[in-house]
Parts: structure tokens; sequence; C-alpha cells
């Protein structure tokens, strides 16, 4: 079973989203004073739902309703990227010189799908991290992450859930591990996206991915801590 679903999630990810986006939409200020850089994978990059339901797009949307002046998130992303796929897209799209006021890191679904090592994940987490950090105008405080939520409670992947929930506990272990290491605040969002088993409204049309709704769960649990991250 799980090769066949191999070769699904393969064709689900295989899309012509780009790895770097300055995504733009109407509530933008004309003079942004805040800037926020999304690193991660599909969930980040908001695999098949339209851009302005992204969760990076609709947290800059909340905080600017909070009266921050938020400019377009840069969302360095792509459908299916791994731990070291990411490391590569940062070092290839982000400047040394450039930081951020707010970055936030989801990363590790692939990780897991694809069976690579959790010894692994750990290693090139922590690359990553470290990173982000350097990137971050505020060092630590800039910088959030957000666990990997599960897919094994949509329907593409039901039929092997405890299998998948297990693995991702285990991911999602040692990502708030690292995270602590690093004194970097991690949000959980992995029971709300285990609430898409009773709430087909909360899956996308690929039967796998978030929809934009459950990306607004997400925004509205960790939103209040965010804001707090910027003077």
């Amino acid at each position: 079973m799980k090769k066949i679903y191999l070769l699904l999630f393969g064709l689900v990810f295989l899309c012509s989203c780009s790895s770097t986006l300055d995504v733009k939409n109407n509530e933008e200020p004309e003079d942004p004073r805040f800037s926020y850089l999304a690193l991660g994978d599909s969930y980040t990059i908001g695999e098949s739902v339209v851009e302005t339901k992204r969760w990076p797009v609709q947290l800059a949307e909340q905080l600017r309703a909070r009266g921050y002046k938020m400019a377009a998130p840069k969302i360095v992303a792509k459908t299916g990227w791994t731990t070291e796929d990411l490391l590569r897209g940062m070092e290839n799209e982000l400047s040394i010189q450039r930081d951020f006021d707010l970055v936030s890191i989801l990363i590790g679904v692939n990780n897991q799908y694809q069976g690579k090592p959790i010894t692994e994940y750990e290693e090139e987490l922590r690359q990553i991290f470290r990173k982000a950090i350097n990137h971050s105008k505020t060092r630590e405080k800039g910088v959030f992450a957000v666990s990997i939520p599960d897919y094994g409670y949509t329907p593409f992947g039901s039929a092997d859930q405890e299998e998948i929930s297990a693995e991702i506990d285990q991911f999602n272990a040692v990502f708030r591990r690292v995270a602590e290491d690093f004194n970097v605040d991690f949000y959980n969002i992995t029971p709300v996206s285990r609430d898409a088993a009773e709430n087909p409204e909360l899956i996308a049309s690929d039967n796998l991915h978030p929809s934009g709704l459950m990306y607004k769960y997400w925004v509205d649990q960790f939103v209040n801590q965010v804001a707090e991250k910027l003077p």
C-alpha cells in the first residue's frame, strides 16, 4: 500500500509552485514596516489553495488588522521539499545581508513520508534553525516553528493512519526539542490537523493538504504570540 501511496504522493507533489514567492495582495500597505520570511514545504506554499489562503499570507493579514504594517511574506518553500531541499533553497534564494522581522519554519513531512532517517532530519533541521536565526533581525525572538500536521487524518492517508500518526509524532518530538534547544517558540497545530477526519471543510480539494479554513485555524491559534515578537 505504501508503494502505491508513494507514486500518488509524488504526483501530488510535482507541481509548478515557485520555490520563492513574494506574495502581493490588496491588503499590503504602501509603506510596509515589517518583513516576514516563511520557510517550508507544501504546507507553507499552500498546495491546492489560492494564494490569499496560504497560512503565512493569512498571518500577515491578521497582523495588519492589529495595526502592524506587514510587507507581503517572502515564501521559500516548494511542494515535496525535505529539510535537505529547504537548505538548498535557502542557500540559493536568500542573501546573507537580508534580514527579517519574523521567520517561520515548518518542515519535515516529506522526510517522514520518504522514510528518511530521523537522525538526518534532526541534523539538517539544526542547520535550518541556525540559518533562520541569522536571517532574523532579533535573532531567536523573531523566529517561530509550526509543527508538522498529520496527513493520516486526510482521505489520502486514512488507510495508514496509525502508522502515519505515530511517525509524525516522532518527527514533531524532534522538531520541538530542536526548537527548545535554539530557544525558539514552537506552536503545535497537529491536534487541529487531526480534526480533518470529522470536518471535510478542513481538507483541500486534493484530499491531502489543508484547506484555507484549516490554515485560518492555525493562524488563529498563534497570531497573538507572533504579534508579541514585533515592537
